[in-house]
C-alpha cells in the first residue's frame, strides 16, 4: 500500500519542488513523482494543495509536556510526550533527564530503553542525558546537591542499557573527559552546559569529541573580548553543533540572529528545553523535585532562575522567522536536517528523501501545524 501526499509545496529541507508528488511506502520514502494518483484500495492520496511539505522535526533537547516528564520513568509519561510534540511537529524526540540521585536517572533512562513506540505520537529516540555531571556555578534549575563528578561505576550503567545517545557535561569536572572518549567510543554524543570551562578547556573536550552546546549562552561561562570563555569556544570552532532556546526569553532575538551569523544554519539546533508544564496553563509545577512557577508561560523556579520553557518546536521555528527575517527554507534545516545529522541519523530522519523515514509534517501559511505523520502513518491532523 502506497500514500501519496499530493498538491503541496514540498520543502526536503534543502531542496524545493512544487509541482511533485511524495510517495511513501512501508514506512519509508520512496521517491517524488510527477503522476497524478490514482485513489484505490491500494493507494491513499493526501491533499496537501495550500500546505508546506516538510520533514518531521526533531528535539533533542526536551523534558516534557502536558504533565509528564523523563524523570517520571513511565511509559504512559512517554507516550502522552509523544502525542503533544506530535501536535506541533515533532515526529522524533530524545527525551532528557535532570540531574538525581543515580537510581532515579538510571530508572528513567532504563524507562525509555524498555518503553514500546507509541502508534499515535512522536518517537523517542533515545535519552539526552543533562546532567548530574555540572558544575555548580552555572546550575540554572538543576538541584545543586545531586551535581557531582562523572565515575565510571554510574555512567556504564547508562551505557549497558543501549539508549543513552547524548550527555550534557561540564567538562571541567573531574572525570569529564575519560567520560567523553568512552562514550563518543559507544556512539554517544556530548555537549557541553552548565559549565564554568574557559575556552581552551571547551576546545580540549572538543578534541576528545564533544560536538554540541546545550542552551547556548544559557548555563554557561560568558564571551568576554580577552577570555572567550564556554560561548566563545562554542561560536568559534567550527566542530559544535549550537543548541538554542528561541522563545525570546532565553536569549534576546538580537543574540538568536548573532548566535545563527557566527554558527551559520548548518550547525545551530533548534531545541525547546520544554518541562512538564507546557502545553498547561500557569501555575506551579514539579521539576526535578522543585516547584517552579509558570507565569505568562515563563518558568522560573524560587530564585527565579529560568527553569527550562513552555516552546513548542512549530512556535520556535516561527519566532526565528520573526527575529531574523530568514525564511522558512532557511530556518527548518535547524529543526529537521541538522539535529539529525548531529545525532548520527543523515538520510534516516530529518529529510524528505528516498529510503529516509517518512516523517511528514504539513503546515499552513502560518506555519502552524496541519497534519503530522511519523513513519507513514498520521499521528496528528488538526481538523478544527
Amino acid at each position: 500500500m502506497r500514500t501519496f501526499i499530493v498538491g503541496g509545496r514540498i520543502l526536503t529541507p534543502y531542496e524545493y519542488f512544487d509541482d511533485r508528488t511524495l510517495v511513501i511506502e512501508n514506512g519509508k520514502i520512496v521517491g517524488f513523482t510527477d503522476a497524478s494518483p490514482t485513489p484505490n484500495l491500494n493507494n491513499t492520496v493526501i491533499d496537501a494543495a495550500g500546505y508546506w511539505v516538510v520533514p518531521g522535526f526533531i528535539d533533542i533537547h526536551v523534558h516534557g509536556a502536558v504533565g509528564f516528564d523523563t524523570m517520571d520513568a513511565t511509559p504512559a509519561a512517554l507516550h502522552a510526550m509523544g502525542r503533544f510534540f506530535a501536535s506541533h511537529g515533532v515526529t522524533g524526540y530524545y527525551p532528557t533527564t535532570m540531574s538525581g540521585w543515580q537510581p532515579s536517572v538510571l530508572s528513567a533512562i532504563e524507562n525509555v530503553a524498555l518503553c514500546t513506540q507509541p502508534v499515535d505520537g512522536a518517537q523517542h529516540l533515545g535519552v539526552h542525558a543533562e546532567g548530574p555531571f555540572l558544575n555548580k556555578k552555572f546550575k540554572g534549575a538543576q538541584p545543586e546537591h545531586y551535581l557531582r563528578d562523572a565515575i565510571p561505576e554510574e555512567y556504564e550503567r547508562w551505557l549497558n542499557s543501549g539508549a543513552l545517545k547524548l550527555v550534557t557535561i561540564a567538562p571541567e569536572r573531574k572525570g569529564a573527559l575519560d567520560f567523553i572518549a568512552r562514550g563518543v567510543a559507544a556512539g554517544v554524543e556530548f555537549a557541553v552546559g552548565h559549565s564554568n570551562a574557559g575556552y581552551e578547556q571547551v576546545v580540549a573536550a572538543v578534541d576528545y569529541g564533544l560536538r554540541q552546546a546545550t542552551h547556548t549562552f544559557n548555563g554557561m561561562l560568558g564571551l568576554h573580548h580577552r577570555q572567550p570563555g564556554t560561548v566563545g569556544a562554542v561560536l568559534t570552532d567550527d566542530r559544535i553543533y549550537a543548541q538554542i532556546i528561541a522563545d525570546g526569553i532565553h536569549l534576546h532575538p538580537a543574540i538568536v540572529k548573532l548566535t545563527i551569523n557566527a554558527k551559520t544554519p548548518a550547525r545551530t539546533i533548534l531545541i525547546t528545553d520544554a518541562i512538564r508544564a507546557t502545553g498547561y496553563p500557569d501555575g506551579e509545577y514539579d521539576l526535578g523535585g522543585e516547584t517552579i512557577t509558570v507565569k505568562a508561560g515563563v518558568a522560573r523556579n524560587s530564585v527565579g532562575s529560568l527553569a527550562g520553557s513552555t516552546l513548542t518546536m512549530d512556535a520556535a521555528i516561527r519566532n526565528v522567522m520573526a527575529f531574523t527575517g530568514m525564511t522558512l527554507s532557511k530556518v527548518l534545516p535547524m529543526a529537521t536536517a541538522v539535529p539529525a545529522e548531529a545525532m548520527r541519523l543523515i538520510g534516516e530522519k530529518g529529510v524528505l528523501q528516498p529510503g529516509a523515514d517518512a516523517d511528514v509534517v504539513l503546515l499552513d501559511e502560518t506555519c502552524h501545524v496541519h497534519l503530522t505523520m511519523v513513519a507513514g502513518r498520521t499521528v496528528y491532523q488538526n481538523v478544527g
